[in-house]
C-alpha cells in the first residue's frame, strides 16, 4: 500500500513536465513528506479537465456518503478489486493522474514490525511521475463540492516485494508515455503487474543505500 509520498518539484516544473498550460494550484507547496492520513490536497490531473491541474484530496469520498469519513478506507484502491468495491466500482472510468517524484515504504525487519527500515522509491533521476488514480466528487448537504481520489495498486514487483516485504502492494507507477491512454479511459486491467516502471528505491536508515530495477 501507499501512505506517504513526495512533492518537491516547483510549479513550473510541474507544469513543465506534463504540458499544462493551466493550473488551480493556489496555496500549493513542495512537500518533503505528503501524509495520506492527513487527507492532503494534492496536484492531479483528471480526465475531465486533461489540460488543468488541480488540488483533489486524497482519500475517495463517494457520492453517496453521507459524510468524509469513507475517506478512510478508500486511499489506496486495489486494481483487482475496483469493479467489485462499491466505493470505487461507479466511478472506474474517473480517471486521475496523482503527481508526485516520490514515495515511502518501510521494510519490516521482524514479525512485529517493531524494527524497520524507511525507503524512498523514486524513478531514476528523481524525475516527476504519476501514479494511476480514480476520483468523486461528493456535495455536501450545503452544496459544497468535494473532490478527492484513491491510489491504485497491484502486486508488488521484485523490488518492492523485498521493502514491501508483509503485504507486498505497491502503487501503480505510470509510464510516460501511457498516461494519457489512462485519463483516456484504456482497460484498467492492462496496468495490473507485470505492468511496472522503472524503479529506485534508497535505504533511508542504511547510509542512503541503493537498490534499483529495471
Amino acid at each position: 500500500m501507499c501512505y506517504q509520498t513526495r512533492l518537491l518539484k516547483k510549479k513550473e516544473e510541474i507544469q513543465k513536465r506534463f504540458n499544462i498550460p493551466k493550473d488551480d494550484l493556489e496555496g500549493y507547496n513542495p512537500s518533503e513528506i505528503i501524509k495520506a492520513f492527513d487527507y492532503p490536497k494534492t496536484p492531479v490531473i483528471t480526465n475531465d479537465k486533461p489540460d488543468t491541474i488541480q488540488q483533489f484530496n486524497w482519500g475517495l469520498v463517494p457520492s453517496w456518503s453521507s459524510d468524509t469519513s469513507h475517506r478512510h478506507y478508500t486511499l489506496n484502491a486495489r486494481i483487482e478489486t475496483l469493479d467489485e468495491k462499491k466505493s470505487f466500482k461507479d466511478v472506474i472510468q474517473n480517471r486521475c493522474l496523482i503527481i508526485a517524484d516520490g514515495f515511502y515504504e518501510w521494510k519490516w525487519l521482524n514479525k512485529s514490525g517493531t524494527k524497520k527500515e524507511k525507503h524512498l522509491i523514486t524513478i531514476p533521476n528523481e524525475k516527476l511521475f504519476a501514479f494511476a488514480g480514480i476520483y468523486s466528487t461528493w456535495i455536501d448537504i450545503e452544496g459544497n463540492h468535494y473532490n478527492s481520489y484513491s491510489m491504485i495498486t497491484t502486486r508488488a514487483n521484485e523490488l518492492m516485494s523485498e521493502i514491501h516485504n508483509i503485504k507486498k502492494r505497491m502503487p501503480i507507477i505510470l509510464q510516460k508515455e501511457d498516461e494519457q491512454d489512462w485519463l483516456n479511459g484504456e482497460n484498467y486491467q492492462n496496468y495490473k503487474f507485470p505492468y511496472q516502471n522503472n524503479l529506485v528505491a534508497k535505504n533511508l536508515d542504511i547510509n542512503n543505500n541503493q537498490l534499483s530495477i529495471f
